[in-house]
């Protein structure tokens, strides 16, 4: 049963061909710098051998899909829907659903929540119902997973007609990729696992605490900005820090939401760039600045993984995933180390092996079971649209 899997971001959109039954992929890519100047599309697919780049204009997303469906048309491979990421799903997707009028309303009501994405995702779910009227279109919202997390953990100590107004709450992101590692996890782990704390670390990163398979807490709040310091969010500071840089500093909202966003993170710390790669090798050669942002970073997640252990009144296991979780054993072991004081023990040639495949790199005398998961959230969006078209 093939499916596929679209991720709209505002100048981007990525895109997955594969069968929910074998894990087969057909086809996979990305149009990049939509509406940019040098946009082009990269892709991979089974008619071809290698990677390919087409560099074309692509004003628009409508324009980036028309390439990839000559990619799809050229795999041979019909395919039984379309599942979209959307960030968003605010209180409108505490699961996926199947795309109407009215669904696709929902995804734009919620966009002020998440402008960057919400907007360009809605656009692009349109642009499929136009280019395949014939197949079905599934919403499946990063939030989702978090969505019925207990009250306790979800509400904000604000006035509850402000709360209730404006819908604010916890919602959370990255819910696709933790449902991903939970399931993973388990197949990996099967009894052995409970209580998991799911550690999605890219250049966006949050936490997840999942009892057996219900998730109780995660870190990121009504935006992707709170919790964790990532590549070039600050993550969780005092809440005046934005009226004092508005008062004192004289910044506008608009330049304070930018500056958080998009100047913070590791990339403020280190003060040469977000990726965690450079900041290793500046680390490595004695920037003191690089070593500061990997300290900061260790600390931080150290402390949240303990935030979300109390959501489950313990944790049997940890998991890294994501781009930096996956690849940086420096990054794996730098967190570990935080916790040796509870038990946690990494064995350090284990942590050095990559692969594409879940691993144990836990010592043997570890209190915790210590995993890197490979994370797959299109083959979760895929299976959604399976369930709910197929």
């Amino acid at each position: 049963m093939n499916v596929l899997v679209i991720n709209a971001g505002s100048s981007s959109l990525k895109f997955q061909l594969l069968d929910v039954d074998t894990r087969e992929v057909y086809a996979k890519g990305n149009c990049e710098r939509i509406g940019i100047d040098g946009s082009f599309v990269g892709y991979e697919s089974i008619a071809v051998e290698g990677k390919q780049k087409i560099e074309a204009p692509l004003p628009t997303h409508k324009d980036a899909m028309q390439y990839v469906i000559e990619i799809i048309n050229a795999t041979g491979k019909d395919f039984i829907g379309i599942g979209h990421r959307v960030v968003q799903g605010g209180w409108y997707f505490p699961e996926s659903k199947v795309v109407t009028d009215e669904t696709l309303g929902w995804v734009r009501e919620v966009a002020p929540l998440a402008p960057l994405h919400n907007y360009a995702e809605a656009d692009a779910i349109q642009v499929c119902r136009e280019l395949f009227p014939d197949k079905g279109n599934v919403v499946v919202a990063d939030t989702s997973f978090h969505y019925n997390i207990p009250e306790k953990a979800w509400r904000y100590a604000l006035p509850r007609d402000v709360v209730d107004k404006l819908h604010i709450r916890k919602y959370g992101a990255h819910g696709t990729s933790h449902r991903y590692i939970w399931r993973a996890a388990k197949e990996f782990l099967g009894d052995d696992m409970h209580k998991l704390v799911s550690c999605h670390l890219g250049s966006g990163a949050s936490l997840s605490a999942i009892q057996d398979g219900k998730d109780m807490d995660t870190t990121m709040g009504l935006t992707p900005l709170d919790g964790l310091i990532m590549g070039t969010r600050c993550g969780t500071i005092d809440p005046a820090t934005v009226c004092y840089l508005v008062r004192e500093g004289g910044y506008t909202i608009d330049e304070v939401d930018t500056m958080m966003n998009k100047q913070s993170g590791l990339l403020a710390l280190s003060g040469i760039s977000s990726d965690s790669r450079d900041i290793e090798d500046g680390a490595a050669k004695g920037d003191a600045n690089c070593q500061m942002a990997f300290d900061m970073f260790y600390y931080r997640t150290s402390q949240l993984i303990m935030e979300m252990a109390q959501a489950m009144h313990g944790f049997d296991t940890m998991a890294f995933s994501a781009g930096i979780g996956e690849n940086s054993d420096v990054m794996r072991l730098g967190v570990a180390k935080e916790l040796e004081w509870m038990g946690v023990k990494i064995d350090e040639e284990a942590n050095k092996v990559r692969s594409d495949e879940v691993r144990c790199i836990s010592a043997p005398d570890s209190k915790i079971k210590v995993l890197v998961v490979p994370t797959n959230e299109e083959y979760m969006i895929a299976l959604d649209v399976a369930e709910l078209l197929g």
